[in-house]
């Protein structure tokens, strides 16, 4: 068996792409196996080397002393015999899917497969996309037969970023195989390091599947909260204090209204109305609920303007600022962040907000959006407060009494995107408090 050589470190394992996904799992792999991380970005490897985490999901301590060899160069790959892919699956602008990150990858396995290896892909796809775009990939550029010379497997990544609960090995691994053998071992490597276990999925297919439905009922629960947030913003009711009394109940589900962004559940619905479409099925539920998330920071920023109106104060020029830039709390990542919306539609009413992001690089920032982040003591003299994106360092950085202190004048308002603080609290602190 091959992952007898694994363990007996006759044979190396290699992990391509490491990001959010991709860097815990070679870590985890490397307290058992002889493991190659590999990635495309140099930069991003030469951190790596000098043990510096840039996704902050496992800390430089652990950087510093796992045994992973980093690599960009992907002769190192030859070494290996069980391969997984690791790498984004982002969309195009039209909404359909780029695959095209896993389609180099596949030729760059491909360029160094050997005969009796696996490869295991963890990205998100849509069914079928393993089988019938990558294997013959690994084909064409091997040289090798599918079935005989390598076989290969999915495995869905179920990682969420930032969340230090729900890690990589205490949650349950969904696995499949292109036929038994290959079944087993996928299996075996991947419950050495789960402590959670495996699950064994009948087909590579469903395990596809099972991804995208995930990602898509969260998206379409969070979507359904946002609709609700919308009217009973028109009708004057807090939404929060709605899902508190609704929440009572024991089945009723606890999704919270929010900006959806990030490269998973803002992106993975796509795949699967790709896919239905292309088997002439329009997607309804589904494209509805992407339609209503998508919109969000757009509905976010108009309510900026409008309570800037109702305080009374100047539109254009307005002084706002905008805490937190990346998808989600308390993670570095900026890769589809939906508080862009919200700042582009402020700007097309002549206010150029101060952006403060502690835990985003200014460089990625302003690269991807043209958008400059601000220093902490740029903060001072608003107008108007949103605070997007609630990361553990800026509610220690800007409690309630020192946010009083950041405007101009005593009408204060403050846009509180995820319900994070008190709204009686910030009320008779006399802000004019608004959230989702």
């Amino acid at each position: 068996m091959l992952f007898e050589q694994l363990k007996r470190k006759e044979a190396k394992i290699s992990v391509i792409g490491l990001g959010y996904v991709g860097l815990p799992l070679a870590i985890e792999l490397a307290k058992v196996y002889d493991v190659i991380g590999f990635d495309i970005n140099q930069s991003k490897i030469q951190k790596y080397l000098d043990g510096i985490d840039v996704t902050g999901e496992v800390g430089n301590e652990a950087v510093k002393q796992t045994a992973i060899r980093f690599t960009s160069d992907e002769k190192d790959l030859k070494a290996c015999k069980f391969h997984i892919v690791a790498v984004p699956t982002p969309i195009h602008s039209d909404k359909t899917p780029d695959l095209n990150p896993i389609i180099r990858a596949s030729e760059t396995v491909g360029r160094n497969l050997a005969k009796g290896s696996i490869v295991v892909y963890e990205s998100t796809v849509y069914p079928g996309t393993t089988e019938e775009i990558c294997v013959p990939i690994l084909e064409k550029v091997s040289g090798l037969a599918y079935g005989k010379d390598f076989k290969v497997g999915y495995s869905p990544e179920r990682i969420n970023p930032g969340d230090k609960i729900h890690t990589l090995t205490n949650i349950t691994k969904v696995v499949s195989g292109s036929d038994p053998a290959a079944l087993q071992e996928i299996s075996a490597v991947y419950r050495s390091i789960i402590h959670a276990g495996v699950f064994e999925a009948e087909s590579i297919k469903v395990a596809e599947a099972a991804k995208v439905v995930e990602n898509s009922q969260r998206d379409i629960n969070i979507a359904f909260m946002n609709e609700l947030a919308m009217v009973f913003d028109r009708m004057g009711i807090d939404t929060k204090a709605v899902l508190e009394a609704a929440g009572t109940k024991w089945n009723f589900l606890k999704f919270t209204p929010g900006l959806v962004g990030g490269h998973c559940i803002g992106v993975d619905p796509y795949y699967f109305i790709y896919k239905a479409q292309q088997l002439g099925y329009h997607s309804q539920i589904i494209l509805a609920g992407r339609k209503i998330n998508d919109d969000m920071g757009k509905f976010v920023g108009t309510s900026v303007i409008k309570q800037l109106i109702k305080a009374e104060q100047e539109i254009i020029g307005a002084r706002v600022a905008v805490l937190g830039f990346t998808f989600k709390e308390n993670v570095p990542d900026v890769r589809n962040t939906k508080v862009i919306d919200v700042i582009r539609e402020l700007e097309e009413y002549g206010i150029q907000p101060i952006v403060y992001d502690p835990l985003a690089e200014s460089e990625e920032v302003y690269e991807e959006y043209q958008i400059r982040l601000a220093g902490l003591d740029e903060v001072k003299e608003l107008d108007a407060i949103v605070f997007a994106v609630p990361h553990n360092e800026l509610l220690e950085t800007f409690p309630l009494e020192v946010l009083e202190q950041l405007y101009r004048s005593g009408k204060k308002v403050l846009v509180d995107v995820k319900s994070v603080f008190d709204r009686k609290a910030c009320e008779e602190r006399g802000f004019l408090y608004w959230s989702l």
